[in-house]
């Protein structure tokens, strides 16, 4: 597959490094978040199961949480004023994690605080320090990272391409279309599946 690095949007940086986490490194990651502190356990597992920015986590609040049909509702931070959400469905294991941190069903109206309080710096740390627990290393070892990973691994998934798109948040399809341009084993499962 010809990978134009550097030239627009892809999953290649420049020098032709990948920008996005493979499913080794997603499981490894998966895996260290889960022995984490509560608060980094939940973020992580968010920004892994739905793709969302590291921004649109932070806006989180309880009400975006519906425990009953496994769902998350984001508000997609960049269409500038206009609301725009987007549900993902998540797996319950996500829902039941959010729950014990948060106190999902506890909350009232009254009480319309952020999931997390940090800032993006704390948070970006939080990403990081797992992934370098998990010995994921790179331009790919980012929350961006894992946000092209999910789209990856929606698209190795069989997910169809306008789901990703809904999932991701993303105004064009050719923004998703990117997912598709994997290459080594990813491109690979992706092949296996009209074998």
């Amino acid at each position: 597959m010809l990978h134009q690095a550097g030239l627009g949007m892809s999953l290649y940086t420049r020098v032709g490094a990948r920008k996005y986490l493979n499913a080794d490194e997603r499981d490894r990651f998966l895996a260290v978040a889960q022995d984490q502190a509560p608060l980094t356990r939940s973020f992580c597992l968010t920004l892994a199961y739905t793709g969302c920015r590291i921004s649109e986590a932070l806006a989180l609040r309880p009400r975006d949480v519906q425990l009953h049909s496994n769902v998350i509702s984001i508000r997609t931070l960049k269409k500038r004023g206009k609301l725009m959400v987007r549900e993902i469905p998540v797996p319950e294991s996500l829902c039941a994690v959010l729950e014990e941190t948060h106190d999902i069903t506890g909350y009232t109206s009254d009480h319309d605080f952020p999931l997390w309080t940090w800032g993006r710096t704390t948070a970006w740390a939080q990403v990081k320090q797992v992934m370098h627990k998990a010995e994921v290393v790179g331009p790919h070892g980012t929350p961006k990272g894992l946000r092209h990973g999910f789209g990856i691994h929606a698209v190795q998934s069989g997910i169809p391409l306008n789901l990703i798109q809904r999932w991701l948040g993303h105004a064009a399809m050719s923004t998703t279309a990117i997912c598709v341009d994997a290459a080594g084993p990813e491109e690979r499962a992706i092949a296996q599946r009209m074998w």
